[in-house]
């Protein structure tokens, strides 16, 4: 608690848990007075030299005058932080205000004093990056606008630190001392260096866990059966290259081995370093092992336990704890409820998991938060691999269960760069930070394969998922944006994600299609053409083809420059059994050896043995390693013997080649899914190597402190309101959108005069919401030419929808005729600001007819906004119409995105209908809502979720 002299209260919001350089974890927040004993603790921890960097001067130990100092603050003008792991300080950081004492508070300084102290055996951890981070935030939310430090010149450890942080700053030397001074305003580099140790940090935490030297299994019965016991088993079943250990507290002092893998009684025991603890124990008994474990130097946790959040309120209140208390060790946590992980390097061969079959080694990264999925996720790409090695088996594998701690973003971090992981696959009940996940994707996309199935409706128990407006389409749709292959079942997310595991990636969307079969071949092409790919005319072959016409006809197929991808159909040849199929694999696999750059994929039918063949033509691969110990018939994990049990669908294998495999598919329509999402994916990537821009044009009609001005004073009449119709043009008019001036009509002789104002011709429109934009409904008289029609119609609408204070309707002048549109900006708590266009009118809003962008756009998003609908043929001269001004309404999208960007208290906009004619537009209704924008922690300091 804070003494009674204290200007604030003690923040709480300023405690997070952060990812260090190294992969561990540390707990940082506030100094208070009750930290006296621990700070005297940490400085004699701290090294003589290190405390002659700080001090500039010997300084052995801590006065009471000094512990004074260091611990009592008013959270203002004075800021201690420390880092702590175990609940002791490995490192402090404070700032005092220049110039503070004896000042009001409602006029402080804006520079302060910023001086660093880091134990020397935590030093080289990014602790003090860390910090300086979190320090800077405090600071710009106390008014504090620059950071001046004194720092000795042979400190260069510390000096790097500031300078490497990437804010505008300057440097002096005077009196033997380099004095730096640096703006705490977030810069386009200061991000850029944020998120890069963000990603080295967070990949090397998942690093540690898929890449232990050590593992211990807490929890192993003594009998056969159980959890613990499966795990155990699969990890020395699948060959794992480090030391292994059972763990149970209940063996006896004697027993010093179970199944020839060392015995110990507790982690405590255990002589050497355990890198990883694989939790098997009853939830009641987790936090006895957590603190086990945090003692013993543990650097992660899998924990399999189940009663934590996906069991109610108390299992959620003790999920919490298990976070609080792994990360105060600087332990993090894949789990709870998880079903494991596994890495199939030959430096590793680690299988902590329930599998029921051993993965293949391979080039894929698989995750699954659903246990259940990740059993079927592995058994399919296992029997897809039936035969083969490499690219079609498992990198590595992370099932995150209730994923308290671990996400899907972290194991995203850690395949962004992992040289054994060339293409990703994720299934996904739910996205907890949607705003940094599309980060992450864009930049991962750039670079390999991403491909989701994405879980909709509510979460699942134990998931804490930030709060979203968005409808699930949209989601979906931005994740596309960020070059996400985003597909709707699991056979799909196999499916295409073994095309791209192995095959190049298409050029283009022309298909070449041929086969032994015109029926499958007319079947593949509509299936083409649905999908949106231009698919030549099938070449039959006919049923009397031989093995040397279908590889005469591939290769041929393959060197035309008017194919970018070539599908083959085939159906058994009556009679030559096995040894046909086998001759067909090898004719398919030789000519597609001659053009490695183009995809080929083939269409087969279950009745001949030709996807066998395929799978089986080079087969060199080892059997899988025997399945786990049978689990205990009462636990929950018991239905993977039913699931193992259980014939599985027919899958198609893949054949191997000395370049590349050829994946079989039973289904035309498969097969063409998976090539339509490689053509849009390679497309993304090339438009992602060319980004757009924003044109020059655009800046120069933008007045953005005049803009800035307008909403400070608006927003001072409260924390949230929708602006009139007079501040709304006012605003908009800022940045260069001009709205249809509307007049109001609360009787007849005011319309009258109002249309004298505009100029005939005019429109009546009602603008009550119920009749809003709803022309179909008669609320809209268009065309009115003089004072008799427009009397008139102003009698028919009071007369049919009620008093004119019901209707409020208005008067305003004709646009010139074309296509009505929307355009809408909103920001959302968890996604960020969402641009979004669509055709005007109920039948666009019932059909879900809508596009959707993340903010800030470009002129080349812009442009694929407007074409991204399924009514965009409208816009475009639909049945000989003439063509409307395009260019006109991206520009508008532009300085819509572009004043959304610039004032995030501009939480939405809308505007409609927007008529866009032959040339020109007209913007004829808009609204504004200004209001606090959510908190944005992508811009703020590096920390975990709280939970």
């Amino acid at each position: 608690m804070q003494s009674a002299s204290d200007r604030h209260e003690y923040p709480a919001h300023w405690e997070a848990d952060v990812v260090l350089r190294d992969g561990g974890t540390a707990r940082i927040r506030p100094i208070t007075v009750d930290d006296a004993d621990r700070l005297v603790s940490f400085y004699e921890q701290v090294s003589d030299e290190s405390k002659y960097y700080r001090f500039f001067a010997p300084y052995p130990r801590l006065s009471a005058k000094d512990v004074h100092r260091f611990t009592h603050h008013d959270f203002v003008d004075r800021v201690g932080l420390a880092a702590t792991v175990g609940g002791e300080f490995i490192a402090t950081v404070r700032y005092d205000r220049i110039g503070a004492e004896g000042m009001p508070a409602s006029a402080p300084a804006d520079e302060a004093e910023v001086a660093f102290l880091v134990q020397d055996a935590h030093q080289g951890r990014g602790v003090a990056s860390a910090l300086l981070e979190h320090i800077g935030a405090v600071a710009r939310e106390r008014g504090i606008r620059r950071f001046a430090a004194e720092v000795l010149p042979a400190n260069v450890k510390m000096i790097k630190v500031f300078t490497d942080a990437g804010y505008t700053q300057k440097r002096s030397f005077e009196d033997g001392v380099v004095r730096l001074e640096f703006d705490l305003e977030p810069t386009d580099r200061s991000l850029a260096v944020q998120y890069a140790r963000e990603q080295r940090a967070e990949s090397r935490s998942v690093q540690r866990l898929l890449t232990p030297g050590s593992v211990a299994v807490v929890g192993v019965g003594r009998t056969p059966g159980g959890v613990g016991r499966s795990v155990l088993g699969n990890i020395r079943d699948y060959g794992f290259k480090g030391r292994l250990y059972a763990v149970n507290k209940a063996f006896p002092d004697e027993q010093k081995e179970l199944d020839g893998i060392p015995a110990y009684r507790s982690v405590r025991d255990i002589e050497g370093p355990v890198d990883l603890a694989v939790v098997a124990v009853p939830a009641e008994h987790v936090p006895e092992v957590v603190a086990e474990c945090g003692e013993h130097g543990v650097q992660g946790l899998v924990v399999l336990s189940a009663g934590y959040a996906e069991s109610g309120p108390e299992g959620r209140e003790r999920q919490r704890e298990l976070v609080r208390h792994a990360r105060a060790y600087g332990m993090r946590i894949i789990g709870p409820n998880a079903f494991g992980i596994i890495n199939t390097s030959p430096e590793v061969r680690l299988n902590a998991s329930l599998a029921p079959e051993a993965p293949r080694p391979g080039r894929i990264g698989l995750f699954a938060q659903s246990g259940a999925i990740g059993i079927a996720l592995l058994s399919r790409l296992h029997r897809r691999g039936a035969g083969v090695t490499g690219e079609t088996g498992v990198s590595t594998f992370v099932s995150s269960g209730n994923r308290a701690d671990v996400s899907g973003n972290d194991v995203l971090q850690y395949w962004y760069d992992d040289p054994d992981t060339d293409v990703v696959l994720m299934y996904l009940e739910s996205i907890g930070n949607p705003r940094k996940f599309t980060r992450l994707a864009r930049r991962t996309a750039a670079a390999k394969p991403l491909v989701v199935v994405q879980g909709a409706g509510t979460a699942p128990q134990g998931h804490a998922v930030r709060a979203t407006r968005l409808p699930h389409t949209t989601v979906s749709a931005l994740l596309r944006q960020a070059g996400v292959i985003r597909v709707d079942t699991i056979t799909e997310l196999v499916d295409t994600g073994l095309l791209l595991a192995r095959q190049p990636l298409p050029t283009g969307p022309k298909v070449a299609i041929l086969g032994n079969s015109e029926s499958l071949g007319l079947l593949t092409y509509d299936a083409c053409a649905a999908e949106g790919l231009r698919p030549s005319t099938p070449l039959d072959l006919t049923t009397a083809a031989a093995p040397e016409d279908f590889h005469a006809a591939l290769a041929r197929a393959l060197a035309n420059d008017a194919c970018d991808a070539v599908i083959v159909t085939a159906i058994p040849a009556v009679g030559e059994g096995s040894a046909g199929d086998a001759a067909l694999a090898e004719a398919l696999r030789s000519a597609a050896e001659q053009v490695p750059g183009k995809p080929v994929l083939v269409v087969h039918v279950e009745l001949g043995g030709l996807a066998e063949a395929l799978s089986a033509a080079t087969s060199t691969a080892p059997q899988a390693a025997p399945g786990p110990p049978t689990i205990r018939a009462d636990h929950p994990f018991r239905a993977l013997d039913r699931l193992r049990a259980t014939p599985a669908p027919a899958e198609p294998p893949v054949a191997e080649t000395s370049e590349r495999l050829i994946p079989a598919y039973p289904a035309a329509e498969r097969a063409v899914r998976a090539l339509a999402d490689a053509v849009q994916y390679a497309q993304w990537r090339r438009e992602a190597a060319e980004p757009g821009k924003v044109p020059e044009s655009i800046d120069a009609a933008i007045d953005e402190k005049g803009a800035a001005a307008l909403i400070d004073g608006l927003l001072t009449r409260g924390q949230g309101l929708t602006l009139g119709s007079e501040e709304t043009c006012e605003l908009l008019g800022t940045y260069g959108i001009q709205v249809h001036r509307a007049l109001p009509a609360t009787t007849a002789d005011a319309a009258v005069r109002a249309a004298a104002t505009l100029g005939y011709p005019v429109a009546l429109k009602a603008t009550a919401p119920h009749l809003r934009h709803r022309a179909d409904l008669g609320g809209v008289r268009l065309d009115l030419a003089d004072e008799e029609q427009l009397r008139r119609a102003y009698a028919e609408l009071t007369e049919l929808f009620g008093t004119p204070d019901e209707l409020r309707p208005v008067v305003q002048g004709m646009a010139p005729r074309g296509v009505d549109t929307v355009i809408r900006a909103v920001i959302d708590p968890a996604a960020g600001a969402v641009l979004s266009f669509g055709l005007a009118g109920a039948a666009s809003q019932l059909l879900g007819d809508t596009a959707h962008r993340l903010i800030p756009v470009t002129d080349r998003e812009a442009a694929t906004l407007v074409r991204s609908i399924r009514t965009a043929p409208l816009l475009f001269g639909w049945r000989g119409s003439t063509p409307v001004d395009t260019p006109a309404l991206e520009e508008l999208m532009l300085r819509v995105s572009r004043l959304v960007d610039d004032h995030p208290e501009v939480v939405a906009i809308t505007l409609e209908p927007v008529v866009v004619a032959p040339r020109g537009l007209s913007v004829l209704g808009a609204s504004v809502r200004l209001a606090p924008p959510p908190a944005r922690d992508d811009l703020g300091p590096r920390t975990l979720p709280a939970y």
